[in-house]
């Protein structure tokens, strides 16, 4: 990470760049806060190695775009670094390269004399003399001999539209107005400390004027509030005509100031031909270039695109002809683009096994009894190689699978770019396919059962209840509704992902899961639960080595014999989502089910114990098998 004056700041793993200090956000230094630019700022000059293939993400990436109206890209680009950061930091490679930031808030406070200023006020000074220590960089002030630490001003505005400002200080204090002494006056921040929310006095010292935070903040705050001026500091931007949103008061560092819009996908083996619609969506960026058979011929002569030699040229020229004259449809939300995604990966990971690669390598592992009873397929995933890719954000409100017209994405780019920022992780997994004939057996059981309308509902009533008002087209409270077979199988997931991590001592953060769950056409019934974080748990073998024989039927007894009793009961094996309450989850709770939310796909949410380990006299709506319940 680099200030824009080309001055090394701190560093952040690829990874970092998806999910926490993305495009957009803020990253807290150990002195000062800076944000991360948009694309447009962004440098590749002599960085060669960046570019990502992922055809399968890349084709997300535009089906999700194109439903924000905008434009295609064409590649997936890593962080831009070169090597010899580390070993020359006085060179090229560590000053010139890196992911550009400039400091925000750009209002500082000198910690000694509490003057409150901007950056480029003159009022401070910035001090980064040591390469070989960038987390030493910050702001002083000549106040006094030492030159006393100067750090951020930790206020900002925010809207839903997805902007973020400096806070106001100069008119707030004068509740709008100028100061009666002088155009540029100086101010101080004090900080009274207490506990009763923030208890900060902005004074002007050239007429006296004294004002508390305290009035800018809540409901009532908010009419002392100037309206949104449409800012976008990472793009460098502001509305022409501001913004009609009104502006909210928020600390900077706040978990609701950013939230990334990431799609991720797995590498599949190469040459699983034959089905030319998932050609078509796997490679559509590529092939819709394509007209006639002759250019389909000298594509398939480049190296890059030889797996099309699988398939019939014929074939795949008439069904790109259809696809372009026909009309698609309304363009797929985030969340639909990333469930369009685990189709090709249900099929390599469950099909054939097909030759090991350096991107994917399964082996099939024999299913003792009586898992068999439970479970048709057992495989350690011993290579895979996971993509992600950053196409947006928003800000105050999450975007949410379940709720998707909620939250307004903001770009990341001020210019139309060809690519997007994107990251790749290797690590294994282990995955497990339950029966699809007791699956369906369980299905037809408590697709009527009175705790399944409980939980089906409940779905309905928080849709309703978090419909935005700027949604204006019709509204089906179900859409989007998992059914059962999606809270079984996710049930089953958390609790072997929790086991794994208290007897094995796997850090759960260092886990995920992709739930496939299919319906009566699409008997889907699969679980890959797998290692998300670049580091040495997920490349060593670790998790893999959980799926031998012996290990595996050990780990499922536990997990199930766990989930039979929670320190919560009988709160927690009794809770159901009666009206008028919305929550998603009925027997699971932090104690026995929840896991942290970036290994969990849906944030906790579909989660109940009774159906998979009786918690009452009823057994007839759990999934296990006898043999195996504890």
């Amino acid at each position: 990470m680099s200030h824009n004056s080309n001055r090394r700041v701190g560093t952040v793993r690829p990874s970092h760049l998806m999910f926490t200090t993305g495009i957009g956000s803020l990253v807290d230094l150990p002195n000062f806060s800076v944000l991360v630019k948009g694309l447009d700022f962004w440098s590749y000059s002599g960085v060669t190695d960046y570019d990502i293939d992922e055809p399968r993400l890349r084709a997300a990436a535009n089906r999700s775009l194109q439903r924000y109206g905008r434009n295609e890209i064409e590649q997936l680009r890593a962080a831009p670094w070169l090597e010899g950061g580390d070993s020359d930091p006085k060179g090229w490679a560590a000053q010139g390269i890196g992911v550009p930031v400039t400091p925000f808030p750009q209002w500082l406070r000198c910690t000694a004399c509490n003057v409150l200023a901007a950056v480029d006020s003159g009022e401070f000074a910035f001090i980064n003399s040591n390469p070989r220590t960038p987390h030493e960089a910050k702001f002083v002030h000549d106040c006094k001999k030492g030159k006393p630490l100067a750090v951020a001003a930790r206020f900002t505005l925010v809207c839903t539209a997805g902007h973020l400002d400096e806070f106001p200080y100069t008119a707030y204090v004068h509740h709008g107005q100028s100061c009666s002494k002088t155009a540029r006056p100086k101010l101080r921040m004090k900080d009274h400390g207490g506990n009763q929310a923030a208890n900060v006095t902005i004074e002007c010292v050239a007429c006296a004027a004294k004002r508390n935070i305290r009035e800018a903040m809540g409901e009532r705050g908010r009419r002392n509030l100037p309206q949104c001026r449409g800012r976008h500091p990472h793009l460098g931007s502001f509305e022409p005509n501001g913004c009609p949103q009104g502006a909210v008061l928020m600390v900077a560092g706040a978990s609701n100031q950013w939230f990334p819009l990431v799609l991720s996908a797995l590498a599949l083996p190469k040459g699983q031909g034959g089905d030319i619609g998932k050609l078509l969506e796997d490679h559509w960026p590529d092939l819709q270039v394509i007209s006639e058979r002759a250019q389909f011929d000298f594509m398939t002569s480049m190296p890059k695109f030889g797996f099309l030699k699988e398939f019939d040229a014929d074939a795949v020229v008439a069904a790109i002809a259809a696809r372009k004259e026909g009309a698609d449809g309304p363009a797929p939300s985030a969340p639909d683009v990333q469930a369009g995604l685990y189709g090709p990966e249900w099929d390599a990971l469950s099909g054939p096994v097909p030759q090991p690669s350096d991107d994917f390598a399964l082996r099939q592992v024999p299913l003792p009894s009586p898992l068999d009873e439970l479970f048709c397929d057992l495989r350690q995933v011993e290579r895979l190689r996971e993509a992600r890719a950053l196409i947006g954000f928003t800000r105050l409100d999450a975007p949410d699978p379940e709720s998707p017209e909620i939250g307004q994405e903001v770009r990341l780019s001020r210019t139309a770019q060809n690519w997007v920022p994107a990251s790749e992780v290797r690590g294994e997994g282990i995955f497990l396919r339950v029966h699809d004939g007791l699956m369906a057996e369980w299905v037809a059981r408590v697709e009527k059962s009175p705790q399944l309308e409980a939980h089906r509902e409940a779905f309905g009533r928080f849709r309703t209840n978090r419909r935005s008002d700027r949604k204006t087209s019709d509204f089906d409270p179900l859409h989007g509704w998992p059914g059962a077979r999606y809270i079984a199988l996710h049930t089953l997931s958390h609790l072997l992902i929790r086991t794994i991590a208290l007897e094995c001592g796997y850090n759960s953060a260092s886990l995920a899961e992709r739930i496939y769950a299919g319906n009566e056409e699409d008997p889907r019934t699969g679980i890959l639960i797998y290692t998300a974080v670049p580091d040495s748990e997920g490349t060593l073998g670790g998790l893999v080595s959980l799926a031998e024989e012996r290990e595996f039927g050990r780990i499922v007894r536990r997990a199930l014999g766990d989930a039979s009793h929670c320190s919560g009961d009988p709160l927690c094996s009794e809770r159901l989502p009666h009206d008028p309450a919305d929550f998603l989850h009925g027997a699971a709770c932090h104690i026995c089910l929840f896991v942290s939310e970036t290994t969990c796909e849906r944030g906790n949410r579909f989660l109940d114990r009774r159906f998979l380990v009786p918690l009452a006299d009823d057994k007839d709506q759990v999934l296990t098998p006898v043999a195996l319940l504890p």
